[in-house]
């Protein structure tokens, strides 16, 4: 059920990301690099998500430990986007630390869940 939650958040989160980059662009001085940049680790966070979401999901229903093994190691990729989103981007609006927090939140849930679905497959 969270990997449900946590799918429907993380296309609210990009969709979030991608306006507010898209906003901070037109009424801060932006650097075109540094939008590049951000723009180009929004969409791969987005592709990384998708992927990590289908092997969790797929990995649950199938009781694969591989499959949450690698959804699990996705979350940690996943991970270290999030909290670039929270703390490095160029600009941190209180709305990219907000929703990048309550992303790590559902992160670090999921990882909880996926190491003790994955022991618990094991025995």
């Amino acid at each position: 059920m969270l990997l449900y939650l946590s799918g429907a958040y993380c296309a609210l989160y990009f969709l979030a990301t991608l306006l507010m980059i898209m906003y901070k662009s037109q009424v801060f001085s932006y650097p075109h690099s540094h939008l590049v940049l951000d723009l180009t680790l929004l969409f791969l966070l987005g592709i990384l998500e998708a992927t990590r979401l289908y092997f969790g999901t797929k990995g649950n229903l199938v009781e694969a430990e591989v499959l949450l093994a690698t959804s699990l190691v996705l979350t940690a990729a996943s991970t270290l986007l999030s909290v670039y989103f929270l703390l490095w981007q160029t600009l941190v609006l209180w709305a990219d630390s907000v929703l990048s927090a309550m992303l790590l939140t559902l992160h670090s849930l999921e990882a909880i869940l996926q190491v003790a679905a994955i022991g618990a497959f094991i025995s």
